[in-house]
């Protein structure tokens, strides 16, 4: 138990050091995972299901050429494709947003080793620490979430134009 309070007041310094900003990007990194991971629950349990009741759908279809149709097949590949993109584009805003959160905290931590050299009059390193800290964490911060945001984006992005392309082939107009 003592190692688990250990860990948490490293954490807890961890977000002293990178400032106000970098709790707003561990908000935002939280945010972006619960995201990430609801999308592939999502492939993993409920598509599956969706993805049969689809081809269903389709199969009680007695007329597959006419332009009505087609009209339904399109309906069909097109409320899949809404399905599958739900929480994509605020996965994508997260990813942008978060080296521009590092370059926020980046810029109020210079602002602070600014406010310490005006204060004492030099350039005291020990006084500059922290700023300096501040700006070099939260700019890693951001970085590193952005990083896994883009792979796990992509991921995504592939997965859904991969299950359309099977789909659409799958609910066949012959």
């Amino acid at each position: 138990m003592q190692f688990l309070f250990e860990q948490i007041e490293l954490i807890r310094e961890f977000l002293q050091a990178g400032g106000i900003i970098l709790s707003v990007i561990l908000w935002v990194s939280f945010l972006l995972w619960f995201l990430i991971i609801e999308r592939l629950l999502f492939f993993k349990l409920d598509y599956p299901k969706r993805y049969q009741q689809y081809l269903e759908s389709w199969q009680q279809r007695h007329d597959k050429k006419s332009p009505y149709a087609r009209y339904f097949r399109r309906y069909l590949i097109s409320q899949a494709v809404v399905d599958m993109r739900k929480t994509m584009p605020i996965i994508k805003m997260l990813t942008a947003i978060s080296p521009l959160l590092g370059l926020l905290g980046t810029v109020t931590g210079m602002i602070h080793v600014f406010d310490t050299m005006a204060i004492t009059g030099n350039g005291n390193p020990r006084a500059m620490a922290a700023g300096i800290s501040q700006a070099t964490i939260t700019t890693m911060a951001g970085m590193v979430i952005a990083i896994g945001g883009l792979y796990f984006n992509r991921l995504l992005e592939q997965r859904i134009d991969d299950e359309t392309h099977h789909l659409t082939d799958s609910l066949q107009t012959h």
